[in-house]
């Protein structure tokens, strides 16, 4: 796990966690490769971004399945918003990750679409993961709580809904 700050006690055993690096995301994307490559050297890594709490380990298990893994050298999860919510790489090098991401803007429509063109530019064979809403605003956190209803993320956010007003 890649993560700027402390872990606490939701981490479970068993994760081993990296300071996350500097600089703008597609910088920060690159780097966490970099550590996976270190840490794990003939092993896959997949990146999945903490705005979207709906995607489960079910949601993974079948398109990353050693089956399904047989030929492919990149997973792509794209995001409704036009950018991606996972990027995976079968042999994950920081250089590879930096060819990748760096100087492909982020946030912004195109994002994903730029991804996908640079990964067929390094002639990559490219496998799509399910589309997901990455929770920007309010609306996007609704709609994420409303496909995991039983999550703790809608109940977090109901929560907001049903606290009482703070006298000032």
């Amino acid at each position: 796990m890649v993560l700027d700050g402390e872990p606490g006690h939701w981490l479970p055993p068993g994760w081993q966690v990296v300071p996350q690096s500097g600089g703008g995301l597609d910088a920060r994307l690159a780097a966490a490769f970099g550590h996976a490559a270190r840490l794990a050297p003939h092993a896959p890594a997949l990146l999945v971004g903490m705005d979207t709490p709906q995607v489960g380990a079910a949601t993974l298990a079948e398109p990353l399945s050693p089956v399904r893994r047989a030929g492919a050298d990149a997973w792509y999860g794209p995001a409704s918003d036009g950018g991606f919510w996972a990027l995976g790489l079968a042999r994950p090098t920081e250089d590879l990750a930096r060819r990748l991401l760096l100087g492909v803007p982020m946030s912004t429509p195109d994002t994903g679409r730029r991804l996908l063109d640079r990964l067929a530019a390094a002639g990559l064979a490219v496998r799509r993961l399910p589309e997901a809403t990455d929770v920007d605003t309010v609306e996007d956190a609704r709609l994420v709580a409303a496909q995991a209803p039983r999550s703790r993320f809608a109940a977090r956010l109901h929560s907001f809904r049903t606290a009482p007003e703070v006298a000032g």
